[in-house]
């Protein structure tokens, strides 16, 4: 093997840290899942999979850094052309102590692709699972509320029915067993990314429903039916007399169905709308005022 430091493209007094960053870098650009059919990208990973190997042993590393060893791990003479010529075994503190994972979501994926990788050399000869894939799919919300099936075309050019389940959140993940890249053994999987698009009126809130109404003035002060979207269709929802904006009505079991098979409800807010300039209605106002004049700020205590 030639001088790991080469390798990996760092000096003799870096710290153990920074060695591994560097070969997470590599490891990400060169990983034969990323480079398919690239022999020369396999062999580069190799070689860093193997320098970094040797690098992250304490023991070996002070070993080379001291002339001990050569890159190989083969005994040799001190004074060799592999001696440091830096800290020697206990110098510079660089030996660090965390885990090999390290501390974010690179360092865990590039830990795996390197262990995958020596996992694969170490059983030469056996068949290798393929590589997983991922796809994204939009989804429209009462679709992913009450659940559907959709067509997805996956990257292999297959297409595939996918059952998008009742009560589906954003950023929620599906997976496809077998439905990834082939390998010599078992077909990795697909990963379907879902997202559902927002709605005009509808929004959730764990398993509830909510939704603004609009009332027009009479059925504010009289009352009456009125007609309302939900996520199974649209149904009658009785306003009481005197209702005010923001009073708020419940349809019970409309809304989205949990796990145990029981269902959130629906939540109406009203909102009394005024009608376009009327000039009748505005006169009736007027002489209505005066006589009947009262201050809701009062009563909220904001005046």
């Amino acid at each position: 093997m030639k001088d790991p430091y080469q390798v990996l493209g760092v000096a003799r007094t870096t710290s153990d840290e920074d060695i591994k960053k560097a070969y997470h870098k590599l490891a990400r650009e060169l990983h034969p899942d990323l480079n398919p059919g690239d022999k020369r990208a396999e062999d580069r990973f190799k070689d860093i999979s193997a320098a970094y190997d040797f690098l992250s042993d304490p023991a070996k590393r002070a070993q080379f850094d001291s002339g001990e060893i050569d890159a190989t791990g083969a005994a040799k003479r001190r004074g060799g052309p592999w001696r440091s010529q830096g800290a020697g075994p206990g110098g510079g503190g660089r030996r660090g102590t965390g885990s090999p994972f390290g501390d974010n979501v690179d360092d865990i994926l590039a830990e795996l692709l390197r262990r995958k990788e020596r996992g694969r050399a170490q059983t030469a000869g056996k068949p290798f699972r393929g590589a997983d894939i991922r796809h994204s799919l939009t989804v429209p919300f009462v679709e992913a509320a009450v659940g559907a099936t959709k067509r997805v075309t996956l990257i292999s050019g297959r297409t595939v029915e996918v059952r998008i389940p009742p009560g589906t959140i954003d950023g929620q993940a599906l997976r496809l067993k077998g439905q990834g890249n082939a390998g010599d053994g078992d077909a990795g999987d697909a990963f379907i990314d879902l997202k559902v698009e927002s709605h005009p009126f509808f929004t959730r809130r764990d398993l509830d429903i909510l939704v603004d109404l609009p009332i027009s003035v009479q059925e504010a002060v009289l009352g009456g039916k009125v007609t309302v979207p939900t996520i199974d269709g649209k149904v009658s929802l009785s306003v009481p007399p005197d209702s005010n904006s923001g009073a708020v009505l419940r349809l019970k079991g409309k809304g989205i169905a949990g796990a145990t098979g029981t269902r959130g409800d629906q939540l109406v807010t009203l909102k009394v709308v005024l009608p376009d300039r009327d000039d009748e209605f505005k006169k009736l106002v007027e002489k209505w005022g005066p006589r009947h004049g009262y201050d809701p700020r009062v009563k909220a205590g904001m005046a």
